[in-house]
């Protein structure tokens, strides 16, 4: 399917040759614009109502990033743990030390007290073979400006993710089937798990009509059917992922598009875009790549991985478009919206 094979190329796209160099360099994100400072806290929730639908013996398991503003105090979180770094860094054969992506610098502080205030609500889904760490940039930015931001990992779906009981590996993206359509609708009902564990946490004080969720790739595809699902979520980004099912739609939706995603996803927004019927936008990102959106560009850049990877990969994942610019571009983009149609 040539979605799957787009949606999963994110993870080879930012670790797939090897460094020109053994010696790791410093690696940091793009510093959030807002005046609030970030905290972080992540979860490990379990759905007991349901099995998980790629390993049915166990229940339906996720690990949720919460950035909120918070009273800066604690240390500084790591960007990926050291086991998903060194599987990441192994799998992938570069020569860096193993925890080298373990030490991007990051903008939150672990643990930190929330501030005081009543806080709407941003959910972020991941693309496929991604998982909630590569939306971190957006998360941060938009905790930033007074948003609590939760980034939800879908077990099973992503490459080396780690749980309590270890990593876990992508069963999804080694089906010789297409998973994606049971995989979208399954991320709907983890979203709604994940927004009723939200608002009975007192760490937050979430208000409950400020819903909004934005995702990249399958991310975006799973916004679309969450909002269908859960009224609770007033509008919705869907991030250069493709429409699946007959998805209907009242409430403010943004499209954000890459030449990549145009040519491969393009039929499936023309068929979904009349049944959109609350106020909505598309908006082409001139010479932006697939991942544009994600933390991955402005690593591969700091790696020096760009002029080693295939003339291919770079277009369809990165694009000619400066990644910082980029990444500005997204960030200041979602938050407008969110302000104008869930935070208001």
């Amino acid at each position: 399917m040539k979605s799957l094979m787009v949606l999963v190329a994110v993870i080879a796209g930012l670790l797939g040759v090897p460094a020109a160099a053994s010696a790791a360099p410093e690696l940091s994100l793009p510093a959030p614009g807002g005046p609030f400072p970030i905290g972080l806290r992540t979860m490990h929730l379990t759905d007991q109502r349901r099995a998980d639908p790629w390993v049915p013996e166990k229940r339906r398991e996720l690990m949720v990033d919460v950035w909120y503003p918070a009273v800066p105090l604690g240390r500084a979180p790591l960007y990926m743990s050291p086991a998903e770094s060194a599987a990441a860094i192994a799998g992938r054969k570069l020569d860096l030390p193993p925890d080298t992506l373990s030490k991007v610098r990051v903008h939150s502080r672990e643990n930190a007290p929330s501030l005081p205030g009543r806080r709407p609500l941003v959910l972020l889904s991941p693309g496929a073979g991604n998982n909630r760490i590569t939306l971190t940039s957006v998360a941060e930015h938009l905790a930033a400006q007074g948003f609590v931001v939760a980034g939800i990992d879908h077990a099973y779906e992503a490459w080396a993710t780690e749980f309590p009981d270890g990593l876990r590996q992508c069963v999804a993206c080694g089906r010789s089937d297409d998973p994606w359509p049971a995989a979208i609708a399954n991320r709907a009902i983890d979203t709604t798990f994940v927004v009723d564990t939200l608002l009975k946490d007192r760490r937050w004080s979430i208000d409950a009509t400020k819903i909004g969720m934005a995702g990249h790739s399958a991310g975006g595809s799973a916004t679309a059917t969450a909002m269908a699902a859960d009224r609770r979520i007033k509008a919705g980004v869907n991030v250069d992922g493709p429409f699946f099912g007959s998805t209907s739609l009242d409430r403010p939706f943004l499209l954000l598009t890459s030449p990549t995603g145009e040519k491969y996803y393009r039929p499936s927004w023309n068929e979904t875009w009349p049944r959109l019927t609350g106020p909505k936008e598309q908006d082409l990102v001139e010479d932006s790549g697939h991942s544009s959106v994600t933390d991955a560009a402005i690593l591969v850049d700091q790696l020096g991985l760009r002029p080693h990877l295939p003339p291919t990969e770079i277009e369809n994942q990165y694009g000619s478009i400066d990644s910082w610019k980029a990444l500005d571009f997204f960030r200041d983009r979602l938050t407008a919206f969110f302000k104008q149609w869930s935070a208001r």
